[in-house]
Order: structure tokens, then sequence, then C-alpha cells
């Protein structure tokens, strides 16, 4: 959202894998905005059709900033790990925040859907996305919520620490 495609942290991952010369591809089904229940609608046909071993589910954010129930986007994200296990991909769940202004006990439960599930279901968790400058507004577009460009290399280091293990095993 808001940057050009080809300086995204997806994008940025491709070209690590390919410099590594790791045996992977990467295929970004992403949707800018869509919600838990969007990914939940879509992903059974991207998992028949695209075969992945590794799904990076990094959805949420949206759920939380519309105020959505945690109960329904925990049962969706749960579901969505639940699929891609049937189909032999493990998951990394990537965790988010959503601003304080949600009160406090919607902000701690909504990041709290992530640590659960990962354990629930014994996936892989990057606890926050944005953990390192999340509060620095210079990795952040004028919205203060989408990291911009400069971010971009940050989300990737925090993502690679988990996914480069997955990878590997």
């Amino acid at each position: 959202y808001g940057i050009e495609k080809k300086a995204g942290w997806v994008e940025l991952l491709k070209s690590r894998i390919k410099s590594q010369n790791i045996n992977a591809s990467v295929i970004n089904k992403s949707i800018s905005g869509e919600t838990t229940a969007g990914g939940l609608r879509r992903i059974e046909e991207i998992l028949k059709s695209d075969k992945p071993t590794i799904v990076i589910l990094e959805l949420g954010a949206n759920d939380g900033l519309r105020g959505l129930s945690l109960k329904k986007m925990s049962s969706n994200i749960e579901d969505m790990i639940n699929l891609s296990k049937t189909y032999n991909a493990k998951c990394l769940v990537i965790g988010m925040h959503i601003p304080p202004n949600y009160g406090l006990e919607y902000t701690k439960s909504f990041h709290e859907v992530f640590i659960n599930i990962s354990e629930k279901t014994n996936s892989e968790l990057v606890p926050f996305m944005l953990e390192g400058f999340e509060l620095n507004e210079d990795f952040f577009l004028s919205d203060m919520i989408h990291p911009n460009e400069s971010a971009q290399p940050i989300i990737l280091e925090t993502i690679w620490k988990k996914l480069k293990m997955m990878i590997a095993s």
C-alpha cells in the first residue's frame, strides 16, 4: 500500500532467495486492505493451484482497524492454517499491533490472537511485523499506519529470521 511493488518486502524476499540460490519461489497472493474473512474465502483455491510448502499469513490488521470481532478473526486465521496443513504447507503467522485508541483491552487482545493461534496450531510466529521501528515516524507513510519504502528492508529482516529456518527444515 502506498509504495512501488518492487520496493515491498515480498519483492525483496524474492531477491534474497534468488541471490542465495535457494530452490524456492515466492508467490504473492496478498490484496491490500483484505480482512481475514477475505483471506479465508480465497486460500483454498490458492493452496490447490499453487501448492505452497510454506504459507506466510500476514492478515488481521484490517480486521483490527475496523474493530471486527477478534473471535472471528482468530477463527479465520486458524481455519487458514488448518487448510494449509491439509495441503501439506507449514504456516508462518505474522503478528501485528493496532493503535491504542481502540482501547487497552481490545488492543492487548488483538495482539494476543496471533500468539495464541501460533501456539494452538504449532505454527511459527513473527510476533510483530513492525518490530524495531513501530514508533519511528520516518518509516511510515503520512497515514502513520502503513510502512514506507525505507521500512521494507527492516520488515524483510524481521520475517527472514523465522522464514529461513522454515526453508531449511
